[in-house]
Parts: structure tokens; sequence; C-alpha cells
């Protein structure tokens, strides 16, 4: 088993700034924790979009006294995303029971049990919320863990199943549709609209997509599709067809829970010379939460042996084990672990890398947390801090830097070539500064050609003043690209602009970068721990990132041809097979692998091949 000694980064507290936070809070759905300066809870929200929520409460006029009450406090802010607001909600509930923060407003428990029943002894049964003890006339579904659970699954099955949610009374009584049926989410069976046998029809679809046999319910709404086609009644096979888009969006959401077992998946990133360990809990088939880490690792920054150092120091101390633990990458003993663990459970606990199948998807949510954590602690004021004095010295600038540009080529064998421009200050990336620049009439491949195009172009702007100069200017590569750079910077009669060519090793390993500093005879070689060749990282790896992405995006746009039709493995057969399956192109274009492979016909090779082709941008 690997051992290395990990502890918390223990950098310099600072006075905590919200607009480093707010700058890489992601647009997704998630829930956010307020914590003070003790690491204590605050407050615990969900949002349908973190960065919008939690920019909210640091706006300039706030009048709530106990909003600002609440800001004064914060610290830090810790996000958890989720794939949709019902899993926010639920993980909410969850962090407000477990944390009890001052700033919630605590509830106690509810004994009255949230079930959605169907009352099918009715000629026209009825979708309604339940509290209390499952009724035995009626068909009952749940418990849920919350009102508003049940109240979005049955909005849900109205969109898709058009049940009537109006009390008897009501019923009986109306003599036109009222609003749900104008609103398209009730056939109107109170004054006729709708035959008994074809709300039976409903009814059943209804009870299979709550027993979970939703791609029973999916394959049927395809046939008759297709029937309700050949019969020339388009209208109802739109119907159909949104029916299926819904159904496809949800059965996408899920995440797997390990049948109910105790799961901890555990995810690792590393970027720029820093590592984030994320450990996402899943107990009793719910979501219960995160943690993010950031250990303080020697140069060896290889994913896999960070976990193999984590593991043991998280775990071993532990008396809540869980039952299975997923990775990100493989460890080595793994094997000899999961003993020790077991023994320390007194049950039977196993470690997986990289399960796959639907498992694969919590993982993937692991990741992508960790990824947003991650940049939220590369963005912080105490880490740049350090990171631009140590760039300083290391570069022995005459005055300390405020603005840093780096400047990428990217093409495909000399198509669509792209160079980008890329802008950190002593806050993080100014992303409004970035600029892309589109090259044309040089010879294909010629970076050297498309540095100059480039260079000229920005360089022109800021000799007028259109641009603020640079301290230091950042190429990503050697000798060769450095003496562009100095070519413009010469013929354009810029000076005190400090040039830095990075340049990879022959096996372009991260930490081994060579810096070639303008006007010095020696190179640079900074330790693969240096706070400077870390910043060095990050603005190289963010110029090679928004370049590899404008240049996906100007291909794609040279491609004009249909995406499915430029699939030489789809023909018409398997192309109506897909659209069908989907319910339409917008569908096919949301799908994930997995989602893919399921289509019939279509193995997960095949499926690769279809997600690369509608992906490659």
């Amino acid at each position: 088993m690997t051992s290395a000694k990990i502890s918390p980064d223990n950098s310099a507290t600072i006075r905590f700034d919200p607009t480093i936070l707010l700058k890489e809070m992601p647009n997704q759905p998630g829930v956010y924790r307020m914590l003070d300066a003790a690491g204590t809870v605050l407050y615990v929200g969900k949002a349908r979009n973190l960065k919008r929520r939690v920019a909210s409460y640091f706006r300039a006029n706030v009048d709530s006294i106990k909003t600002r009450a609440l800001v004064e406090r914060i610290t830090n802010v810790e996000v958890t995303v989720t794939r949709n607001e019902i899993e926010a909600l639920v993980l909410e509930n969850q962090l407000i029971k477990s944390h009890q923060p001052r700033y919630n407003l605590l509830l106690r428990d509810d004994k009255g049990y949230l079930y959605i029943c169907l009352s099918t002894q009715q000629e026209f049964p009825r979708i309604a919320f339940h509290r209390g003890a499952k009724r035995t006339k009626e068909r009952c579904f749940g418990p849920y863990s919350s009102g508003s659970a049940v109240r979005d699954t049955i909005a849900t099955l109205q969109r898709l199943f058009r049940l009537r949610p109006c009390e008897d009374s009501v019923f009986a009584h109306r003599s036109r549709p009222c609003l749900q049926h104008q609103i398209g989410r009730c056939t109107a069976p109170c004054v006729g609209l709708i035959d008994q046998a074809s709300y039976a029809r409903d009814i059943r679809d209804t009870l299979l997509f709550l027993e979970g046999k939703d791609s029973q319910v999916t394959e049927e709404l395809v046939g008759r599709m297709e029937e309700a086609s050949r019969r020339l009644e388009f209208e109802q096979a739109a119907i159909y067809r949104d029916r299926i888009a819904h159904l496809r969006q949800i059965q996408n959401q899920r995440l797997s829970d390990g049948k109910g077992a105790d799961v901890d998946v555990v995810a690792c990133v590393v970027r720029s010379g820093v590592a984030c360990v994320v450990v996402f809990c899943l107990r009793g088939g719910y979501h219960r939460g995160h943690k993010s880490h950031f250990p303080r690792i020697p140069t060896e920054l290889e994913p896999a042996k960070i976990l193999a150092a984590f593991l043991p120091q998280y775990y071993l101390n532990r008396a809540d084990l869980p039952q299975e633990i997923w990775l990100s990458h493989p460890i080595n003993g793994a094997e000899t672990l999961a003993q020790l663990l077991s023994a320390n459970k007194g049950q039977r606990v196993t470690i997986v890398a990289r399960p796959g199948h639907t498992r694969a998807q919590a993982l993937a949510m692991a990741t992508t947390n960790a990824e947003h954590a991650l940049s939220l602690h590369l963005a912080t004021r105490s880490t740049l801090e350090v990171r631009f004095r140590a760039l300083e010295e290391a570069l022995t600038l005459p005055t300390p830097p405020t603005r840093l540009e780096c400047f990428d080529v990217s093409h495909t064998q000399g198509e669509a070539t792209t160079v980008s421009c890329v802008v950190f200050g002593r806050k993080g990336p100014l992303k409004t500064d970035y600029r892309r620049f589109n090259i044309e009439g040089i010879v294909a491949g010629d970076d050297y050609a498309a540095l100059y195009n480039a260079l000229t172009r920005r360089y022109q702007r800021i000799e007028r003043n259109e641009v603020v100069r640079p301290q230091v200017l950042f190429i990503d590569g050697g000798k060769g690209q450095l003496a562009q750079a100095e070519r413009v910077l010469t013929e354009l009669g810029i000076d005190g602009i400090t040039l830095v060519g990075v340049a990879k090793d022959a096996n372009r390993t991260p930490g081994r970068e060579t810096l070639f500093v303008s006007g010095r005879q020696d190179a640079i070689q900074l330790p693969a721990n240096s706070p400077a060749m870390h910043l060095v990282q990050q603005i190289r790896d963010e110029a090679h990132r928004f370049a590899i992405t404008g240049h996906r995006k100007r291909r794609a746009k040279t491609r004009t041809s249909s995406v499915l039709e430029g699939i030489p493995a789809i023909g018409p057969v398997r192309r109506k097979k897909i659209l069908n399956h989907f319910g339409g192109l917008q569908e096919v274009l949301g799908a994930g692998i997995d989602d893919l492979a399921r289509t019939p016909g279509i193995s997960q090779a095949l499926a690769e091949q279809i997600y690369n082709a509608l992906h490659a941008k």
C-alpha cells in the first residue's frame, strides 16, 4: 500500500472575497452551504442556478436584516452540484437535518408519510397527494422525502399522461374543461373529451412508470407514435413524440444509488499542481452530500497515488464505514485496504475503481463537483497572491505583475487554425478580456505564422492604447515561438513587457516545463511544487482550453452534413430507430453514450462513435 503524508492545505487566511467565488460558481442546480470562520454551517439552501442564487446574498442593497447578519459572518461557501432541482431539494433537506444551521428554519419531523395515490376503483381515476397511512382501496406509491418532491412528481405525471387531479365533487359537477385542460395537463374526462378506454390506457402507463417500468412505457409509446403516423393522425403522433422525449429526459436524470447500499464515491482531480479529492455519500439510496479535500501533495501528482495515500487516512479511524467505495482511478493495495476496512466494520467492504454502467453516473457527478471545487480553490485570492509573488521572484521582475497574458495555437492538421489569448489579474482569470483570433491566409499547420498574425493584431491595439498592457507575456512553446513574439514587439516598438516561452519536456510531463525568458541566456527550470510554476501551468492550461474550444466550434461550422447521415455505420433503418427511441433529433443530441447504447440494435462501441460524431466541436 502506498504511504504518504497528506495534511490539510494551511494557506494563509484572508478576508472572504465573494467576487472570486462568484466568478467560478457554476450556472447549474445544486445546494450551497454558508460557513463561518470555525467551519460551522450557518445556512443551507438550494438553487436552480447556483451562481445567480449565491450572488443575490452579496448585493449592495439587501433589505433583510437576517441576510445582512448572515453575510457578515460568512468566510466560505461550499457548493454541491446536482443534476436537477429534485436532487437538490432532497439533499438540502438532509443537510438541514444533519447540521441544524442557525439561519435555517428548523421544523420538527412530521410523522405522516407522503404518497402519490391513484383511485383505481373509479371509472376515471384521480391522481392525488396523500399524507398519512397507506390507503387500502387505492394504489399508493412512496413514501416520498418531502411534499415538494411529491408535487413535482405529480406535475411531471400530469405533463406526461394528463390525468385528472381534481376532487370528486368538482369532477362530478363540471360543465366545461378547466384550466388544467387548457394548459395541456388533463384530458378533461369530466366533460367527455376522452373515452374510458383511452383514459384507462393512460392510467396503465402511469402505474408502469411509478413501478419503475418506464422503458416498457417508452417502447409502447414508440409503437403508438408510428401507428398514428401511418393513420395520418399527426397531432396524436406529436403528443406521443413529446411524451417519449420527456420520458428520455427523466431517464437521463437518474443517479445510481447502488440499489440502496451505503456507498462513498471518491473522485480525484489534479490541476496546476493542486489536488482536490471529493467524497460523495450515497446512503440508503439517497444522496447525503459531499466533502471536498485539498491535501498537500509532494511533486508526484498522479491521482491514483494521491487516492492511495488519502484513503487509509480518511477511512481507518472512521466508525461509519460504507459498504462500497467507488474510485475515479484504480489504486495499488485496494484489496488489502478493503480487507482492513471489512475487519473494522465487521461487514464486507468493497473497493471498486471506475464502476461501469449506470454507477458511472454517480462517479461523473463526483468528478464534476471536484472540478468545480478545484476551480474555486485555484481562484481564491490567497492562492493567487502567493503565486504572483513567487512568479515575481522567479522572473526577477522590476515591479509586481498585475496582468499576465498567454497565447496558444490550436488546429487539426492545419484546419480551422485558432489562436487564443487569455488574461490573468491578481484576482484570477479576466474572462471578459479573453480573445480568439481566426487565422487565414497562411500555410496550413504553420504555427509560427499563426502566432505572428495573432500577436500583431493584438499588440497593434496595445500600441494604440486600446487594450491594457500586460507586464508578462507567456507563449505556449519554445524558442521558435518566443522569437515570433520578440519580432512582433520589436516591429511595433513596444518594450517593458517580459516575454516567456513555456516549453514542455519530451514526455510532456506536468511540472517539468522549461521557461525561456527573452534576453536571458540560461533557461529557467522551476521545481514542480513551486507556486510560480503552478501559476504558469494554470494560465498555460487555460490558454490551451480556450484555444481548443474555439477551434472545435470553428471546425464544426465548416461541416454542414447531417450529423446522423454523416456517420458511416448509421443507415436509414438505424437512423429511424434512434429517432423513434428518443422522440426527435434534439433529444438524440442531448443523450449520453449509455443512453444511446440502450437503443435497440446499437452496441456500446457504435454508441461511442455516434456520441463522438454528434459532439465533435
